[in-house]
């Protein structure tokens, strides 16, 4: 999982000192790592992070911000804290809600510090978050269908039906089917296929799990049905995914 050629480069984009221990933090499966400039703009993450958002590389994340990945409540929380390391402070084990890919969150321990150039001056922030050991998966109280995103979350690898995702929320299956629909733009159907997709990106890039081992454990039928959704959603194989991720 070595860093692309171009890691450094783009680190030293905003004028800091990239040392070049920063590529081992692609080894790391269960935080996330960042660096922004001064304006927000994501810079460098590791793997972990760009996982946790759905993506596929970071490509999709350098030049964006927190408004394009999260929710504006979340961003919001996130630019006043930057505001406050570019001033220096630093942010050390806080506990905060972080956003995921299937439009939960979980609750986190988060530390940011102030990045310097060499002349002193601060340049950026650079941050590292990882879940709480007793999290559970949790939904930002302003989802309007919260109840179904945690059941799927928590049983993404069972059997899912609209009548079981319609009963968590109180709703009868044709309203569950219309307000899911109008708000994730998606069947829940589909939904649960994307997410069983997503969640089992970490196994490929973090695990030696075979291809069948891994189709199993997030509820394909086997591994010729994974890497028919697999490829529908990521454009590619799951075993060419793992190759672009672990070369």
């Amino acid at each position: 999982m070595n860093s692309d050629p171009h890691t450094l480069a783009t680190l030293s984009r905003i004028g800091a000192v990239a040392p070049e221990v920063i590529e081992l933090f692609d080894f790391v499966a269960d935080s996330l790592l960042w660096l922004k400039d001064e304006a927000g703009h994501y810079q460098w993450v590791n793997i972990a992070f760009y996982l946790n958002f759905g993506l596929q590389s970071r490509a999709d994340v350098i030049g964006r911000t927190d408004y394009d990945l999260c929710g504006l409540a979340l961003a919001n929380q996130y630019r006043i804290d930057d505001e406050r390391v570019l001033a220096g402070e630093r942010i050390i084990s806080r506990v905060e809600l972080v956003g995921r890919f299937d439009h939960t969150a979980r609750w986190c321990v988060t530390s940011k510090i102030p990045v310097h150039d060499g002349q002193g001056r601060v340049v950026g922030t650079a941050g590292v978050t990882r879940p709480l050991n007793e999290q559970k998966p949790g939904t930002p109280a302003d989802s309007p269908l919260s109840a179904a995103i945690r059941f799927v979350s928590q049983n993404f690898s069972e059997s899912i039906t609209n009548r079981d995702l319609a009963k968590a929320c109180g709703l009868s299956v044709r309203a569950f089917e219309r307000q899911f629909r109008a708000t994730y733009h998606s069947s829940p159907h589909d939904y649960v296929r994307q997410i069983r997709v997503r969640m089992s990106c970490s196994a490929l890039v973090f695990s030696k799990k075979s291809l069948a081992e891994v189709a199993n454990e997030f509820g394909f039928a086997d591994q010729s049905h994974f890497t028919k959704e697999f490829r529908r959603i990521m454009s590619e194989t799951p075993r060419a995914y793992r190759t672009r991720c672990q070369s």
